[in-house]
């Protein structure tokens, strides 16, 4: 029960983007069209479940066991950085197709927010191994949620008439704004 808990929680209740407010950069710079959200959103679901399964790992089995605590943030930075690096390189040999799929994606990962915030809060937290792994999973389909539906809005936005002084990032803040608050809508649940 309390993996369906932290599944509801991390997806609706305190969304990575709209709770949080990790991941900012890439929600309103990759979500002018659709199909680019998509796969940032997939990019940042595959690299989010493996980066929190690592940093898990050496934050327990190495900096813990070492008293090395201090050197969490920039332990995970190094190893997050590395592990977008390998994945780039045997997507570049192994699958083509995916690796051109996901594109200029795998390299703004190394910068995201989104993947540092949740590997730090599952060590916060206090998880155990496969509560991470869940955690990860749903921040990231929360976080993919949020970026699609904004996208939605803001290819729908393009389309209408909106006042000269609103264009542009204005109203993607405010549409934000009020996605957000539509989420919040969900506190009640968990």
């Amino acid at each position: 029960m309390s993996y369906i808990v932290i599944f509801i929680s991390a997806v609706f209740v305190n969304n990575i983007v709209l709770a949080q407010f990790l991941g900012i950069c890439p929600f309103l710079g990759v979500s002018k069209k659709v199909e680019t959200a998509i796969g940032m959103s997939a990019a940042v679901a595959f690299v989010m479940t493996i980066a929190t399964l690592a940093t898990y790992l050496i934050q327990k089995l190495v900096l813990d066991h070492f008293g090395l605590g201090f050197m969490q943030t920039i332990s995970f930075i190094l190893i997050i950085a590395a592990l977008v690096q390998m994945v780039e390189i045997i997507l570049k040999k192994v699958s083509p197709a995916l690796y051109q799929a996901l594109g200029v994606f795998l390299p703004l990962i190394t910068t995201n927010c989104t993947i540092l915030g949740v590997a730090i809060m599952v060590i916060q937290k206090d998880y155990n191994l496969l509560s991470s792994v869940v955690f990860a999973i749903s921040s990231a389909i929360g976080f993919g949620l949020a970026l699609i539906i904004f996208s939605g809005i803001r290819e729908q936005l393009a389309l209408t008439h909106v006042p000269k002084a609103m264009q542009g990032i204005p109203v993607a803040l405010v549409t934000a704004g009020i996605l957000a608050m539509a989420f919040m809508g969900f506190s009640g649940i968990v």
